[in-house]
């Protein structure tokens, strides 16, 4: 990078550290800490999960999905809308009337202490190591622009972060992210403007999706549906969004304490319910934005030559290894194939301007075949990445938006889109650590510590579980390489949880007559199912929360009506 893009990076993040110590002041106690006092207004609760949502994955990430696998991703939030309704009209109330610090307080509330530790534990276990691929997802950035040491990176980058989420908890959380949304909002824009204005004389935004479309990536809408039947080891189309999505988006925002917290800020009912019905109605736009910049990098790479790997350190590391012939063959291939990529591309602005000139149809044919080819050639890249044995991820879905931002990017519009990414992690990183400190406080602090406490000391404690949890992200992170696409990973690590957290709660709100002893173990065999599913399976993982969910129901029920007849069920008023 430049001298100018350090400045505007350091200038970036350095005021937003500032700005989330500045607003770090609140009440020394859990409620000030963990909630903002519950004062907050719906915008600011909007503000506040949509942060927490959209880390560094969906920025770093999905334009990458989009650039290799189309836009059909966007149907995995099409269930998002619904949920958002559902929440309110069920799981609100509730939680605002009880008015709980945690979600799984109400577990106890409704069943026993057991199912509340269970489903907080497999929270804390889920939602940290979540975090730390969240917390990795930046770090690869500066250890792949500046050849630093990864491990290292995420020490100093997690660091950083850190510092205002001890010392500020849920309020300077809450206002950073503000702040944070919109920088990331602004850069992203310009991004995808710059793109379009990059493209030769003759291609505008219509026929850069007009090219991305022709090349298969414009397949917003899929029914996964072939001449075979339904494919269910299909991830993303119309029906694993719809109903596995729907699921997913219930179980996160519903019980996972990274986003319940965000709402239970609200001053009331109403703020929450605005926050989340917001969040409903422009989730999905904005998704749709940021896959879209990566179908209009696709034609970018159309008229410009596309590196044969979009992440420099493995193949810098095989140039130096016993594979540096098979290396050189296969860029003197790739070399070749551009060639001849940009003899057929020069004909698509006379043809696009007089159809009748050119063949287009002809031209949009020949361009899929080479393209199909370059893929072909990553893919071998990628295999040699893994018999070389070299230390790296075997795919460079999450360098694509990367590398082009830092090869293409004019001056100081560089700095600023790095750090969209790193405000983007720290939004959503800083939201999960505050929950992950208030989980462990209060559904296991409190509940197993004999001593009392005063506010200032569970205040002061709190910070420590903070710090702990951020520590604790920081070690995942240094394991997190090679895990392919993030933004798979992170959702695909969900939703071996999910389902099953939610069936507890929709037992919990629409089963009166189930106890503790049915959904607990219900809970147990539930997981099992999921894990044993994505194990053996090639099941879509989108179902695996739909799955989860309804196993947990069915066989409540059915220990209920079995094994625990004889047991009274917990009936309080809630």
């Amino acid at each position: 990078m430049r001298g100018i893009d350090w400045l505007v990076l350091v200038c970036t993040l350095g005021g937003i550290i500032t700005y989330g110590i500045y607003r770090s002041r609140t009440s020394r106690n859990l409620e000030g800490y963990f909630l903002s006092n519950r004062e907050m207004p719906w915008f600011m609760v909007l503000l506040s999960i949509m942060g927490t949502q959209a880390s560094a994955i969906t920025f770093l990430s999905a334009p990458g999905q989009a650039y290799t696998d189309g836009m059909r991703f966007v149907q995995y939030y099409l269930g998002l809308p619904l949920a958002m309704i559902v929440l309110s009209i069920s799981f609100v109330p509730i939680f605002h009337k009880l008015r709980l610090f945690t979600a799984y307080e109400f577990l106890e509330k409704r069943f026993d202490h057991k199912t509340r530790l269970y489903i907080s534990f497999l929270f804390l276990l889920s939602r940290g190591l979540s975090t730390g691929i969240s917390v990795y997802a930046p770090s690869i950035i500066l250890s792949s622009l500046l050849g630093w040491n990864i491990y290292w990176t995420i020490v100093v980058m997690g660091g950083l972060l850190i510092v205002y989420t001890v010392s500020g908890g849920a309020r300077a959380v809450a206002y950073t992210q503000q702040l944070q949304l919109a920088i990331v909002f602004a850069g992203m824009f310009v991004a995808g403007y710059t793109v379009v204005k990059m493209l030769p004389e003759g291609i505008g935004f219509g026929e850069a999706l007009n090219i991305s479309g022709k090349l298969g990536k414009m397949n917003v809408i899929t029914t996964g549906i072939s001449e075979k039947g339904f494919d269910w080891t299909d991830r993303y189309n119309i029906f694993s969004g719809l109903i596995g999505g729907f699921f997913l988006a219930l179980s996160y925002f519903g019980t996972d304490q990274s986003q319940v917290g965000r709402y239970l800020t609200a001053k009331s009912i109403k703020e929450s319910r605005m926050g989340l019905l917001m969040n409903g109605l422009v989730k999905v736009p904005m998704q749709f934005f940021i896959l879209l910049i990566g179908a209009l990098v696709l034609s970018f790479y159309q008229f410009n030559p596309s590196p044969l790997f979009f992440n420099r350190v493995p193949v810098e590391k095989i140039r130096q290894s016993a594979y540096a012939d098979t290396l050189q063959r296969l860029e003197a291939r790739h070399a070749e194939m551009l060639a001849r990529k940009s003899a057929v591309v020069a004909q698509l602005p006379p043809a696009l301007s007089t159809p009748a000139s050119v063949d287009e149809d002809s031209l949009y044919s020949r361009l899929r075949v080479i393209h199909g080819e370059e893929q072909a050639m990553r893919k071998q890249m990628s295999s040699m990445i893994l018999k070389s044995g070299a230390k790296s991820e075997d795919s460079d879905t999450n360098y694509i938006f990367l590398r082009f931002v830092v090869d293409h990017l004019p001056a100081g519009l560089v700095g600023l889109l790095i750090a969209v990414i790193f405000l983007a992690a720290w939004g959503s990183i800083a939201a999960a650590l505050n929950s992950l400190a208030s989980s462990t406080m209060i559904d296991f602090h409190k509940k197993f510590s004999p001593l009392f406490l005063n506010a200032e000391q569970e205040y002061r404690i709190s910070k420590w579980y903070t710090l702990g949890w951020g520590i604790f992200c920081i070690a995942v992170a240094q394991f997190a390489t090679g895990m392919g696409s993030l933004i798979e990973a992170v959702n695909v690590l969900g939703s071996w949880f999910y389902g099953v957290m939610l069936g507890v709660f929709l037992v919990a709100f629409y089963l009166k007559k189930v106890g503790g002893n049915a959904v607990f173990w219900a809970a147990i065999l539930g997981e099992v199912l999921v894990i044993g599913m994505f194990a053996f399976t090639k099941i879509g993982w989108l179902w695996l929360n739909a799955v989860g969910a309804i196993a947990v129901v069915i066989l409540a029920l059915a220990l209920q009506q079995t094994l625990f007849k004889r047991y009274e069920v917990k009936s309080e008023e809630l």
